[in-house]
């Protein structure tokens, strides 16, 4: 039995491994607490965010309990934003990148992101996202991935991660060792990858070893079952791919940090405390909570559940040892990079530019652009995933109205078609009669209702414009088509602008 010295030493270490999420935009008197007995780590999302000068007092405010303090954010600067979730992002995401395919600007965009979540007082970013999408129906990743293509993708996660970290934050490659070729959504099941090693060094990988390259500070691992490497455990809960294959394998000495443990992938089975357990057994130096059970009972439990694991010998203490180790070395290094000006979100245009370079044109486009008339915008709205979070600001009708004053729109959701041919009459056909109508989709391949209702929409109005805001579906026959690869506000905004002549 552990005496009561070294039980607190236990805690104390098993503090220093987890990097916890709270609700709020000052920090709560929990974690506050927590930090002065020992947690090494904290993580930004939305909830927590206001604007620049907000979260740099909250940064200022944490690290007055611990100068050291690890502060990351999960912030792709694309659809899934979480300083730029109440207006959108002014940058277009990874898809929009690695379809301009210009490493530089994907350099320069990283760049520029990194100098303002610096600025801020984060010192890691849970990204870029380093999977290669080559699973079209896959629900989760889409355009957060830099492309289809192992040899895109791996080019721009490298770019990506240097401008980082050129600005003074550490990049985070994830999810290891590749989430783009499932078809289900970790945050409520366990995908398969059910590829033969052979496959996974050929399309998964590359990416990784690019990062590894550009001198990435951390990855991240993923929710996912990989039976080539481990029949049995998830990749966030096997030694086999954290330390054989990534470790041993590859060479990665940064820091292993793991996806949300609350997700449905992993706490389904094994419970929050076990998975947090045999995360950190099987090579995880920091655990990822707190993206939904914010709460201090959560850090609590998760403090007592690795504690107990290495007095029950469950997890050895050497483990835990060396997964507290590398999270010091990387808050001392982080300690070096401290922001020396003003926290400041604004991007000097470089996301704008990034978005207006990523369209692209099919069809008789040029016989009806640019719109003279105000028209009518139909929006046709997906549910967004966990990944997101609530929904961000996007599509082209508000920044379209800024253009073309007169501008009528509308946005249809799923639940909305109880009778697809009455609704999009009601909604979409009546009001646009004589004008111009524009119809915007998001991921309309991967969502049937939303292919229909466009479908019917082309047969009532075959001289509407489509914009797709998600990964592009095949080019519709005699419809003219303006595909934006991404669904920010700065895709949004570059839409527009070609819409109404301004592009």
């Amino acid at each position: 039995m552990a005496s009561s010295k070294h039980s607190e030493e236990l805690r104390q270490l098993a503090r220093s491994v987890l990097q916890p999420g709270f609700v709020g935009t000052k920090a709560p008197d929990w974690v506050l607490r927590e930090i002065a007995d020992g947690l090494a780590s904290v993580v930004l999302f939305s909830r927590n965010i206001v604007r620049p000068e907000q979260v740099a007092r909250l940064t200022d405010q944490l690290r007055a309990e611990n100068p050291e303090l690890i502060i990351a954010i999960d912030e792709e600067a694309g659809d899934v934003t979480r300083i730029e979730s109440a207006t959108g992002s002014t940058r277009p995401g990874n898809f929009a990148l690695g379809t301009v395919d210009d490493t530089e600007l994907t350099e320069a965009v990283a760049a520029d992101l990194g100098r303002q979540l610096h600025a801020a007082g984060v010192s890691l970013d849970y990204a870029p996202s380093a999977d290669v999408n080559s699973n079209p129906d896959n629900p989760i990743i889409g355009v957060r991935s830099f492309g289809v293509d192992a040899k895109v993708v791996s080019r721009h996660t490298g770019a990506w991660i240097r401008g980082l970290q050129s600005g003074g934050v550490a990049a985070c490659a994830k999810h290891f060792p590749g989430h783009g070729d499932v078809a289900v959504d970790s945050h409520h099941g366990l995908p398969v990858y059910d590829a033969d090693r052979a496959q996974i060094a050929e399309q998964a990988l590359p990416p990784f070893r690019a990062a590894l390259d550009a001198g990435v500070r951390a990855v991240m691992s993923g929710h996912l079952l990989v039976p080539a490497y481990d029949p049995d455990l998830p990749a966030t809960l096997s030694r086999r791919i954290l330390d054989e294959l990534l470790r041993q394998e590859l060479g990665f000495d940064g820091i292993i940090v793991t996806d949300a443990i609350e997700m449905g992938a992993v706490a389904d089975r094994y419970g929050i405390g076990g998975a947090t357990v045999r995360a950190v057994a099987a090579g995880a130096d920091a655990v990822c909570v707190g993206g939904e059970n914010a709460e201090a009972a959560t850090a609590r439990l998760l403090v007592d559940a690795l504690a107990d694991a290495v007095v029950s010998g469950t997890l050895p203490e050497e483990r835990l040892d060396e997964a507290g180790r590398r999270i010091r070395e990387f808050a001392a290094w982080s300690t070096s990079l401290r922001p020396t000006h003003a926290a400041d979100w604004d991007t000097g245009g470089i996301g704008f530019a990034a978005a207006r370079r990523a369209i692209r044109l099919h069809g008789a486009v040029q016989h009806v652009l640019p719109l003279v008339n105000a028209p009518h915008v139909v929006e046709l709205v997906p549910t967004t995933n966990l990944a997101i979070g609530k929904e961000t600001p996007w599509g082209v009708a508000t920044p379209l109205g800024e253009r073309l004053p007169g501008t009528t729109s509308v946005r249809v959701r799923r639940e909305d078609l109880r009778s697809t041919a009455t609704a999009l009459e009601i909604y979409a056909l009546a009001p646009a009669a004589r004008r111009p109508l524009v119809v915007v989709v998001r991921d309309a391949s991967r969502h049937t209702w939303m292919a229909r209702a466009l479908a019917a929409l082309l047969a009532a109005r075959p001289d509407a414009i489509v914009v797709e805001m998600g990964l592009p579906s095949a080019p519709v026959p005699g419809a003219a088509q303006i595909f934006t690869h991404g669904a920010t506000a700065a895709s949004g905004v570059a839409a527009a602008e070609v819409l109404a002549g301004a592009l």
